[in-house]
């Protein structure tokens, strides 16, 4: 018997190195590296899909084959598209860009408590029509028994298996023959053939391989609920995200009520989608609406309070954007924000003191984006702007007005994407004047619309629409 080799991978970005390092030379970062054990010998659980004739296609078996026998010219391989599987959830299916990829292997993380394992099962519980394995390594059947009874489901189909082993869940796989498997986590299931405890970076790297190579050769999608450490980042080797095909967050204040599905790495579509959901007592309800949900219904009177249009995806929707200038108490002024780009705050502040002239330089400046969400569009710039000048004069925007426009360095209003689409959702929402920038008027007509429009070249036009 081969004796099993030494090596050390770096945990933050899964760099290896024959011996240890202080600094890794990939990422940067001190201390990362840990030992692990590399078997000599070849993993033995390739071979899961051999008994799955009635899953697999002659097709895919065929052109499997052919990938592992000779190299194949480009000519040689065949187009086709294999449909997606509609999970009967629309923002679970826009986020995966259009349904689930059969083949493909998904890795959903999130926070402990934040509804990973309540999304994925009341998900599970609406395919009656598809033979699902489920393996949980953190509950035990009761608990997940009382947890579908609580969601309302009920599926024949769905089967559900407590193990930890790899090589016990690849045996259940070959008598069951499923057609979605769910690993609820990753992080607790582990294989013999690495000598260390469950949730380790071999444990987990050498877990997360064998379930690609299964899903690959077999057709068969399946979904890994990952745990999140403290610096909130996926737990384990960052060679985990490599290895699947898609990356999915869900995201929220296990405090508050919404949740938020955002995609970080998805080779099947955009990573810019964003599904929102309102956790009830019967399970997560998909909010179809989500302007509706991010604004305030009064604040009328209130200072400091500028609405938004912008777009995550192809999705329109109203932010609502809230500010704070005070007095710097201790001397050192504070800038902090939630849901936006601290960096870029700091920038807009600039350009509203140098362009515009108002004094900032003494003053705490706090900004919060209502409902919990993280924007990255850049047409929130104009907003940002508004409801800090607004804070710092104290006096309220007038209701009915939103805005939307990206600000540059010399304090210029930049044209934006998608117009037509902001403005037809404040247009339903009911918003009557809406500040948009002045370049953004070439190329459509906008008589079509009856909110009042209000094109702007700088930001002292913006503020001279909004104050006088």
């Amino acid at each position: 018997m081969a004796k099993d080799k030494i090596a050390y991978v770096c945990e933050n970005c899964g760099q290896e190195s024959p011996k240890w390092i202080g600094k890794c030379p990939a990422c940067g970062q001190w201390n990362t590296f840990k030992e692990i054990k590399v078997s000599s010998s070849p993993p033995k659980l390739g071979g899961v899909s051999a008994g799955r004739g009635g899953l697999n296609s002659g097709r895919s078996a065929q052109s499997s084959a052919a990938a592992v026998g000779r190299a194949l010219r480009l000519s040689e391989i065949s187009n086709h598209d294999d449909p997606r599987i509609d999970l009967h959830d629309e923002e679970l299916n826009r986020v995966l860009g259009g349904g689930l990829v059969p083949g493909s292997i998904v890795l959903l993380g999130g926070e402990p408590g934040i509804g990973k394992s309540t999304l994925s099962l009341q998900t599970m519980l609406r395919l009656p029509e598809k033979r699902i394995l489920y393996v949980s390594g953190e509950e035990s059947a009761h608990q997940l028994k009382m947890r579908a009874n609580r969601l309302g489901g009920e599926n024949d189909n769905f089967l559900i298996l407590c193990e930890n082993s790899l090589e016990n869940v690849f045996e259940h796989i070959k008598d069951v023959q499923p057609e979605l498997v769910v690993i609820d986590s990753i992080q607790t299931i582990m294989t013999e053939d690495v000598e260390s405890s469950a949730g380790s970076i071999a444990q987990v790297r050498e877990c997360a391989s064998s379930l690609l190579r299964f899903a690959k050769t077999s057709g068969v999608p399946v979904i890994l609920i990952g745990h999140i450490t403290k610096e909130g980042t996926l737990a384990g080797p960052k060679i985990l995200e490599h290895i699947v095909d898609t990356v999915i967050q869900f995201e929220g204040d296990q405090h508050y009520m919404y949740r938020i599905l955002r995609s970080i790495k998805n080779r099947f579509g955009s990573t810019s989608e964003l599904g929102i959901y309102e956790m009830q007592q019967n399970g997560l309800r998909q909010v179809s609406n989500p302007s509706e949900l991010l604004l305030t219904q009064d604040h009328d009177g209130l200072s400091g309070i500028a609405i938004s249009s912008a777009i995550e995806g192809v999705r329109p929707f109203l932010v609502e954007t809230q500010a704070l200038v005070s007095t710097a108490a201790y001397g050192t002024p504070q800038r902090s924000a939630t849901g936006f780009d601290q960096r870029r705050l700091n920038m807009l502040l600039a350009v509203l003191e140098k362009r515009v002239g108002f004094k900032l330089m003494q003053k705490d400046v706090f900004i919060n984006i209502a409902g919990g969400l993280r924007v990255t569009d850049l047409a929130m710039d104009l907003s940002v702007i508004a409801a800090v000048l607004s804070s710092n004069v104290d006096t309220p925007i007038e209701s009915g007005w939103c805005m939307a426009g990206e600000v540059g360095l010399s304090g210029e209003v930049r044209p934006i994407n998608r117009i037509e689409q902001r403005i037809a959702e404040a247009e339903k929402l009911g918003f009557s004047d809406m500040i948009i920038p002045k370049y953004n008027l070439q190329g459509f007509d906008a008589k079509k619309f009856h909110i009042r429009l209000h094109p702007v070249r700088k930001v002292e036009e913006a503020l001279r629409e909004l104050f006088g």
